[in-house]
């Protein structure tokens, strides 16, 4: 939707004269979404993790290579898995069929414009709430707090410095008292135990886009974790009394991280039928039938072949020379990374949902057994088998796109290398800018899902008898509480619509309550819309999305400009 509302924009005023294709379109979302998961292959995960647990930096040449690679090896993977998924087996890829009708729709009149319209109202609202959070600067006459607390006189803060100042000059101490007092556990405000509202526009877009179940279950994990067990651990002393998000996850991860690994693994467990199936099928690809005329269009094989031998020798290299790991443990994951990929695929077809968390979980537990105390070894490889899988699910998921519109495979193949190169590129100084060191996660940036790996590569390491009793149980309550809930779902399934999500549960553990309740919000607007009026989804989604790339992209900018002298903190 950004491609063709830019496209339109741009022929609109004469910058380019040829109008913008459904195929042009389907390429392009190609390479974008091949992009946006350069972050999703570990960025803001297992590197994360790393620098938290060894304080180990990545220099930018190492990063772009180590990120690429793993992309540009889950892109090969995708070949002989797209043959078989996609055209003999026809798997649904319900999200790539989604983005065929959205082009569609797009390119079909009146509904494309009203879906532009949409996504540039949203836009421009993330864009505005982005220069009122960022643009710090001596001629910038206000700007929006990052966050609000749970106070009466919160409202001030959203005034000017001068008017705030003015307004309690005006104020009595004890009225002064009233509007700042805050809501107390423990003799602790909320505050401190990460409860605010966030004055972002980006997570309450999230939320409005990702559903009120998940949403409501992080709800629930938050207020469970911060409001009713984090109060008393931190009254017995177990917390650090700094409190704040970067302290209390230090003890929390172990439910969530918990809950999250044994619903995903169990869940992944009663797909065997879809792993069994997707290793005969794929067996397949290579077999000796006769293809059809449009299977002979079809990127070749002997293309798989090169670029597996060209990137999984690189990844292996990376392994060592970045991060040490044995280079007999690097090919283990280039080789396990393959059939990783493949249940990745298999089961994205089947259900839309890739299972990168559980797949990633496996590859700890595997590497955790084949070089036991190492948390680099076990952290890199899992990004690497996890990445590649996640890469080549996604890309399956564009490709399902291409094949029902029509579109060239092996321009949509080459669209994809160059979402990697583009990708790539954009990352890296966008990590340098963002990320000063190992100590900005936890506190500037909060890397939930990091939080859960580098829980799970310390357990493995050190073992769960060093960590403190109430931790223990915490990995024995949410582990034994994940499986249930699993179960429960699965053998009565009447009580689906009343439990929570075990991962938006175990998530609530992991995140910081002031990001869950920007979501349930999110969510709980959304709710209320499609109730009112079940179309308004149509204008929830590109509304919602604009706002979010808005914020997102104007954000960073602005700290570009912050690099260059225009804005400053």
């Amino acid at each position: 939707m950004l491609a063709w509302a830019i496209f339109a924009l741009f022929q609109r005023v004469g910058l380019i004269k040829t109008s913008f294709g459904i195929l042009e379109n389907n390429a392009m979302q190609s390479v974008a979404s091949c992009a946006g998961y350069m972050v999703g292959g570990g960025t803001v995960a297992a590197i994360p993790a790393m620098m938290m647990l060894t304080g180990q930096e990545l220099e930018p040449l190492q990063m772009f290579g180590w990120i690429s690679s793993i992309a540009l090896l889950g892109v090969v993977m995708a070949i002989p898995m797209k043959q078989q998924m996609i055209n003999i087996e026809q798997l649904r890829f319900p999200s790539g069929i989604a983005a065929a009708e959205t082009l569609r729709a797009l390119h079909g009149g009146e509904e494309g414009r009203r879906q532009g319209r949409l996504l540039g109202r949203g836009a421009i609202v993330g864009t505005i709430v982005a220069f009122a959070r960022e643009a710090r600067a001596s001629w910038v006459p206000w700007n929006l707090p990052e966050s609000l607390p749970f106070a009466l006189g919160a409202p001030l803060l959203l005034l000017p410095r001068a008017a705030q100042e003015w307004v309690r000059a005006k104020l009595s101490a004890g009225t002064l008292a009233l509007l700042d007092a805050q809501p107390r556990l423990r003799g602790r405000p909320l505050s401190d135990y990460t409860f605010s509202l966030d004055t972002s526009i980006i997570l309450v877009a999230a939320g409005m886009i990702m559903g009120w179940r998940p949403a409501w279950s992080m709800m629930l994990g938050a207020a469970v974790n911060y409001l009713v067990l984090v109060p008393e651990v931190y009254a017995r002393g177990i917390v650090d009394d700094r409190l704040g998000y970067k302290y209390i996850v230090q003890w929390s991860v172990w439910f969530g991280s918990a809950m999250m690994l044994t619903s995903g693994l169990v869940a992944f467990a009663f797909q065997w039928r879809s792993v069994v199936n997707a290793m005969k099928s794929v067996a397949g690809a290579f077999g000796s039938r006769v293809k059809s005329a449009e299977e002979e269009k079809e990127v070749p094989m002997l293309w798989f072949v090169v670029g597996v031998a060209i990137c999984g020798p690189l990844v292996v290299a990376l392994e060592y020379l970045v991060f040490g790991i044995k280079p007999w443990l690097g090919v283990v994951s280039v080789i396990l990374s393959f059939f990783i990929a493949i249940v990745a695929c298999r089961v994205t077809g089947e259900t839309d949902t890739t299972p990168s968390g559980a797949l990633g979980k496996i590859t700890q537990v595997t590497f955790g057994v084949l070089d036991p105390g190492n948390t680099t070894t076990n952290l890199m490889t899992a990004n690497a088998t996890g990445g590649v899988g996640l890469h080549a699910a996604d890309l399956l998921t564009d490709l399902k796109s291409g094949f029902i519109l029509k579109a060239d495979p092996r321009q949509q193949f080459w669209a994809q290398l160059l979402g990697v190169l583009a990708g790539s590129l954009f990352v890296v100084p966008a990590w340098a800018l963002l990320v000063e060191g190992p100590e900005d996660f936890g506190t500037k940036w909060p890397v939930p899902a990091a939080q859960s790996w580098k829980g799970v590569a310390v357990m493995l390491a050190e073992g769960i008898s060093n960590l403190h009793p109430t931790a223990q149980a915490c990995i024995a309550i949410g582990g034994g509480l994940g499986i249930v809930m699993v179960l429960a779902e699965k053998y009565i399934p009447a009580v689906r619509p009343y439990m929570p999500s075990a991962a938006g549960l175990g998530l609530g553990f992991t995140t910081p309550g002031s990001n869950t309740i920007s979501m349930f919000i999110g969510a709980a607007i959304a709710l209320y819309l499609t109730r009112k009026d079940p179309k308004a989804e149509e204008a929830i989604i590109p509304a919602s999305s604009g706002a979010l790339a808005g914020e997102s992209l104007s954000a960073v900018f602005i700290r570009l400009l912050g690099v260059a002298g225009l804005f400053g903190r």
